[in-house]
């Protein structure tokens, strides 16, 4: 009797899991032929940003960039392809006659000052510019630190990405780099001309010192660690120096020629900005120095041939700019406006100049003469301000 009893108890129970099962497969089955109104309503509440997730936010800017260009006079699309030396005097009086596109600061720019002083002083010049302006600064640890040079900045200098890493891995890139990102917010600064990309193992390269110092593989992962934050941070970010500087000299004192195949930057010295491009940069600076396997004339800065690499073979669509136009292996090259015309036939969208007005003016009269299209200074100056709507510099339509 016993053993009857136990046996209806176990079927009563399998039938009370059935029908169980039956509901959850009806629910199911439901949901599934519901209308897609209907699905989207009863799944709202566990995926509230499935809406934002759909908006395609850079197709938003670049097609808010493209109104907002739109009703700029000539002279101003022209004025935005320049991030400026920021000058010892009258800055805030040029931000205003001019659109600048940006200003770069300096050490000058920081010595004798406090971060309450330097907030004030940026401040002034947005309000003075009638287009938000790109503030930047080299601050990329070691060697090259405009910023925490000073001890009212940072009680220390920021450390080389080569000290960091070997002194904490990748963690520790990632938080100097947020760091950094937070200094250079506090005062009013939105970019950083870093990461430094290029693939440099040898000590006593000129860029070792500023370089992650290990190969192509763990430079890119360097490259990708430090986009990501910076992406994350909202700080814009310049890779530099494509197409890639190796062993050659300092083209702040004259010419660099770069003899090596193509092959070598394909294999290595690409593969950080493609890293970096892929992780989202926003910016990369072309270096002065002449690569003969892709120009065996004009410095990479001023041809077109690499900035076709940088375009259709690396597939980057963001801002890429000059390095400083005055450096010596520029103007022992071409002189001073003639670099700058140059530059922007060769595909720059922004102009790294130490002598604004002069090379401004000489990009204007090329415009104006018909040697550079309207439609060229156009195409550069949306991506400059896709790239201030980027960084919630500007508001993008939504």
């Amino acid at each position: 009797m016993k053993k009857w009893i136990t046996a209806l108890l176990l079927m009563l129970l399998c039938l009370c899991g059935t029908a169980a099962c039956g509901q959850d497969s009806a629910s199911e089955m439901e949901s599934a032929s519901a209308p897609a109104g209907q699905q989207d309503a009863a799944t709202q509440d566990s995926n509230p940003s499935s809406e934002d997730a759909s908006e395609p936010v850079e197709e938003d800017n670049t097609a808010a960039a493209e109104l907002y260009v739109n009703n700029l006079p000539l002279e101003a699309q022209v004025a935005q392809m320049f991030f400026a030396r920021c000058p010892e005097v009258d800055a805030v009086t040029l931000a205003g006659e001019y659109s600048i596109g940006g200003y770069i600061l300096f050490g000058r720019d920081f010595e004798g000052q406090t971060p309450d002083s330097v907030t004030a002083t940026i401040q002034s010049y947005q309000d003075a510019a009638a287009t938000p302006m790109l503030i930047g600064v080299d601050e990329e640890g070691g060697t090259v630190v405009r910023i925490s040079s000073n001890p009212n900045f940072r009680a220390v200098p920021f450390h080389s990405p080569q000290s960091l890493y070997n002194e904490g891995g990748f963690d520790l890139i990632t938080s100097d780099t947020k760091e950094k990102d937070e200094l250079l917010a506090s005062i009013g600064v939105n970019v950083n001309f870093a990461p430094v990309c290029d693939v440099s193992t040898d000590p006593n390269d000129f860029i070792n010192a500023r370089a992650f110092g290990q190969d192509a593989a763990q430079t890119s992962e360097y490259v990708r660690t430090v986009v990501a934050q910076m992406l994350a941070d909202n700080t814009g970010m310049v890779l530099k120096h494509f197409p890639g500087y190796g062993s050659n000299v300092d083209t702040h004192t004259g010419i660099a020629i770069d003899e090596r195949p193509i092959e070598t930057f394909r294999e290595s010295d690409f593969l950080p900005f493609e890293a970096g491009i892929d992780a989202g940069a926003q910016s990369i600076l072309v270096s002065h120095n002449i690569v003969q396997c892709m120009d065996g004339e004009l410095p990479a800065s001023l041809s077109p041939a690499v900035h076709d690499i940088l375009r259709d073979e690396l597939g980057f669509d963001g801002v890429i700019m000059t390095d400083d136009l005055i450096m010596e292996a520029i103007t022992d090259y071409t002189g001073g406006e003639n670099a700058a015309v140059l530059a922007v036939q060769a595909g720059n969208d922004m102009l790294v100049s130490s002598d604004f007005v002069t090379q401004y003016n000489a990009v204007l009269t090329a415009v104006q003469d018909g040697t550079i299209s309207e439609d060229r200074i156009r195409e550069s100056a949306i991506r400059v301000i896709r790239w201030k709507m980027d960084l919630g510099l500007m508001e993008a339509a939504r």
